[in-house]
């Protein structure tokens, strides 16, 4: 009864308490009969194989075809079957109900928890073909079946991911061994035709061509697409056509890109109930590039709808986003800002849900949806809105930050993502009021045309018919959104006080106080496609904005000339960094002298992250002969108060002697160090008495003394990877090895500077120095 209702979870407690009494009275053959009564209700009604599309019961199939059944469904259905499959020893079915968990949780952008349903069930599968023996084939066969498909699933969450090589590896294995299954066994493994070898090889190489897309390579994305279709077995001809749009669109042929949309839009996505909202987009994107906005606009607001209907978070951003881009192109750029917000903060909000992923994942990750927050600054910049758009670079910064030595606690400035001025929270809640009465009068109208025609009463009729003329009315609200009169009088108030907020942000207030005690100036570069932004924050004047007509692809060149040659002896580095200074620099000159700055406080963006400021040139000086110079991740993240100079007491150390030979292991790898010559002469030449040499450098002497000193000056080796800060290290003189876990225990509340000195050692990655 409770499994009709949908009560899902309430099926899973019954059964646990009734095998749990039963444990408990010692009746086997109790236990024996529910266990026999949970195998029977799997075979004939509970059985969901979500990610294969196979479903027993007759309600759950028609929810399930027609796109109804939610991901929060899948998942209890999901777990319900993993208990069941587990108390009878059903492993197959163990592994499906992973999968499928896996599956449903991929789709909701809960990508961490995906990856950890999917290792969990490639592990029981690799496991139990192991421990097999020779009478058990026809299990051999299941396992072996899953193990493939599971590594094609696998290689797709990376391709979300933007993790393209570790896809790639995942999906090439999964295709050796769906050859070898099929060089074992002629029959297929699952149900009826549809599972055949032939079906998923085609399955694995449509996603490698889907990968392929994805980097950039559209020509041979193509060629897969269209060697899926003409030699292998059908199985998903709306993701097909969905992504042969794809291509169409990066090659500029947006009249066929619409087609292969359109064609995606007309099939059934069985079991993806999201799908069509992708195909909506692309279409919609489509139509944008023909100009027929209005087209596009009734596309994304149905993608949006389905999308918020679903769950599905990844979607939601992504219609936003492009709702915002063509917002933008009608000249609405207080509408597209508004949307533009929405967007990032829903993808705060996933990137929050991938914490225990990989460094190289959550990098990827980032960097894939980068676009995002930079179109939203850039439009920002351009209505003059700085303070706004340095809070979007700084979300950005705060998350790179986080994926190099994770635990970085957010202040109250960038926590919350993007705030909302008050007419934007209105203009949203008016869109979302739209949106709620479509997705309800939709749902309506689905359910009523799901009855055949000859079916229909004749008040199901009429009412199909007011559904249609209300929908129809709702969709006309829509596109006259932007044009509607409380929506432009909300969009005039907006243009008044985003002015307003720009001059008189609380935050700005305190920045100034801060830079004027400093004589300092926050410098926020902003790498574009086509120009560079530089914002600027100076003591006693609003944000500056300059602009400078440089493509990235320039700026790039420049940058890599400039590192070459500050690492070649014997090059000059006068020329290139004097190109650098006139495109960062030189259009600031006047700002900076007229507000008398002497130190400027410098946030990087991109690669200008791998060149120093301080080393660009004016033609006659270096920079650093003009200004003090400090890098800074994000202004949200600096507390740029100025400390007590007179107070300065320096605490040094180093590691020296070079006869001197450490081999720490640190999380089983094992480093071989010696001391640093020069570094003894190094510390010796610092104004203090507290030095440390050698043996006398350990945890156990400093570190109950190091929060009494303003500077931490340490000569020594160290090594830093990314993400894992409990491989990166610090080498004492004696051999001790504190972790940056270790560091973030620490009290150093008086401490204003660590100056950590060796050839590189502030360099990431995975090598030692």
């Amino acid at each position: 009864i409770y499994f009709e209702l949908g009560e899902y979870q309430k099926v899973t407690a019954l059964l646990s308490q009734q095998l749990n009494e039963a444990k408990n009275s010692l009746n086997s053959q109790l236990e024996q009969d529910l266990l026999d009564g949970i195998r029977a209700n799997l075979e004939r009604n509970w059985d969901f194989k979500a990610a294969y599309g196979i479903v027993a019961n007759r309600r759950l199939w028609t929810l399930y075809r027609d796109g109804k059944l939610t991901w929060e469904e899948v998942v209890e259905i999901s777990e319900l079957n993993l208990f069941t499959a587990r108390e009878i020893g059903d492993i197959s079915r163990e592994v499906d109900s992973l999968h499928g968990l896996g599956w449903a949780y991929r789709n909701t952008a809960l990508y961490s928890e995906s990856f950890g349903f999917y290792r969990e069930a490639l592990e029981i599968t690799k496991n139990g073909i192991q421990n097999l023996n020779s009478t058990e084939s026809a299990i051999e066969k299941d396992l072996l079946f899953r193990e493939y498909f599971l590594l094609t699933e696998i290689g797709i969450l990376y391709t979300d991911l933007a993790q393209y090589d570790a896809a790639l590896l995942s999906l090439e294995e999964s295709l050796e061994k769906n050859k070898r299954y099929a060089e074992q066994y002629s029959s297929p493994a699952l149900h009826a035709n549809i599972y055949s070898t032939e079906v998923f090889q085609g399955f694995t190489l449509y996603n490698i061509g889907i990968l392929r897309l994805q980097t950039g390579d559209s020509e041979t994305a193509l060629e897969y697409f269209l060697d899926v279709r003409n030699n292998y077995p059908p199985f998903d001809g709306g993701g097909l056509y969905l992504n042969i749009g794809n291509v169409h669109f990066n090659l500029g042929e947006f009249g066929e890109a619409a087609e292969a949309f359109e064609q995606s839009s007309r099939f059934v996505f069985l079991g993806d109930p999201g799908m069509p909202g992708f195909a909506l987009n692309g279409l919609g994107r489509s139509q944008v590039e023909l100009g027929n906005y209005a087209q596009a606009f009734g596309c994304y607001q149905r993608a949006l709808r389905l999308f918020k209907d679903l769950n599905d978070p990844a979607g939601e951003s992504q219609t936003l986003s492009n709702l915002a881009a063509l917002a933008e192109r009608q000249n609405e750029p207080e509408l597209a800002i508004a949307l533009y917000k929405e967007s990032v903060n829903i993808l705060e909000s996933i990137r929050d849900n991938l914490a225990d992923l990989p460094i190289e994942a959550r990098r990827s990750y980032t960097e894939s949806v980068s676009d995002r927050y930079r179109s939203l600054a850039d439009l920002l910049l351009q209505e003059d809105r700085i303070v706004e758009a340095q809070r979007v670079l700084d979300l950005l910064k705060v998350q790179e930050l986080d994926d190099y030595i994770r635990g970085v606690e957010r202040t109250s400035e960038t926590e919350t993502g993007m705030a909302f001025l008050r007419p934007e929270e209105l203009i949203l809640a008016r869109y979302d009021e739209l949106q709620t009465s479509a997705i309800a009068v939709g749902q309506e109208l689905d359910d009523l045309k799901n009855i055949p025609q000859t079916q229909r009463s004749a008040e199901q009729v009429q009412r199909i018919a007011q559904l249609t003329d209300l929908l129809d009315e709702i969709n006309g609200d829509f596109r006259d959104f932007a044009s509607s009169p409380d929506i432009r009088s909300l969009i005039d108030q907006l243009s008044f006080e985003a002015q307003e907020a720009s001059l008189s942000l609380n935050q700005l207030d305190r920045l100034r106080d801060e830079l004027q005690q400093l004589n300092a100036a926050i410098f926020y570069p902003l790498i574009l496609e086509d120009r560079l932004e530089l914002v600027i924050t100076v003591p006693d004047s609003p944000p500056l904005r300059r602009t400078v007509d440089v493509s990235r692809k320039e700026l790039n060149a420049a940058i890599l000339a400039f590192r070459t040659a500050l690492t070649d002896p014997h090059t000059d580095a006068a020329a290139p960094a004097q190109q650098l200074y006139d495109w960062l620099i030189r259009p600031l000159e006047a700002d900076l002298a007229a507000a008398g700055v002497e130190t400027i406080i410098y946030s990087p963006d991109g690669q200008l992250r791998y060149i120093p400021l301080a080393a660009l040139h004016d033609g006659d000086r270096w920079l650093i002969q003009q200004y003090r110079i400090n890098n800074i991740t994000a202004e949200s993240l600096t507390d740029l108060t100025e400390s007590d100079a007179t107070q300065l007491k320096i605490l040094a150390a180093a590691y020296a002697n070079e006869s001197l030979v450490h081999s720490p292991e640190v999380n089983g790898t094992t480093y071989t160090f010696s001391g640093l010559p020069g570094a003894g002469q190094e510390v010796d030449g610092l104004p203090t008495e507290t030095k440390f040499f050698d043996e006398a450098f350990s945890l156990a002497a400093i570190r109950p003394i190091l929060d009494e000193y303003t500077v931490l000056h340490f000569a020594t080796h160290a090594a830093f990877v990314p993400g894992v800060p409990e491989d990166s290290f610090i080498l004492f003189g004696n051999g001790d090895t504190p972790t940056l876990r270790d560091v973030a225990d620490w009290s150093l509340n008086g401490v204003d500077l660590v100056v950590l000195s060796a050839c590189e050692t502030g360099v990431g990655g995975t090598r030692q120095w």
